[in-house]
């Protein structure tokens, strides 16, 4: 939990766009992991898998009725962390990180699991092609998207 609590939390966030629901589904992620810990495939990444099963669950809350009735209004803000050294930089940076924040929550789905995954997770295609069950070309493709769409909103 403590090397992939963050992971998760910021993966469900980016998902549901409501903080505390977000940390509700890490909690219920990290007692499913627990208990289906006999199922893991060592010959996979211990992180890949424990974020697949935050995607599977957030897209089972997405698809849930109750989820779809409810509007979301909590800004990422609250999880962003700078650190730079003068008061000055660090307002720019906020400035900076909340419109990144706003525009790639914008994106469509697709495009915001693959931001995320390659930028603020560090993956690489190919483990975010085993991830999301996709071919590499198809990330690659999403990836490449989601820069222009991203690059349009700026």
């Amino acid at each position: 939990m403590e090397d992939y609590g963050e992971s998760v939390v910021w993966l469900a966030y980016s998902y549901l766009k409501d903080k505390g629901k977000a940390e509700d589904i890490a909690q219920e992620v990290f007692i499913i992991c627990y208990t289906k810990l006999d199922s893991f495939n060592n010959n996979a990444s211990l992180k890949s898998w424990v974020l697949t099963i935050t995607a599977n669950k957030c897209k089972d809350v997405l698809k849930s009725w109750s989820h779809r009735n409810i509007v979301f209004a909590q800004s990422l803000l609250s999880t962003i962390k700078h650190q730079d050294s003068s008061p000055d930089a660090q307002l720019v940076g906020l400035e900076e990180n909340k419109e990144l924040t706003r525009n790639i929550l914008k994106l469509p789905m697709k495009y915001r699991e693959v931001i995320f995954l390659h930028y603020f997770e560090d993956l690489k295609v190919q483990e975010m092609s085993d991830l999301l069950s996709l071919k590499e070309n198809s990330v690659k493709t999403r990836l490449r998207r989601a820069r222009m769409l991203l690059k349009e909103m700026y």
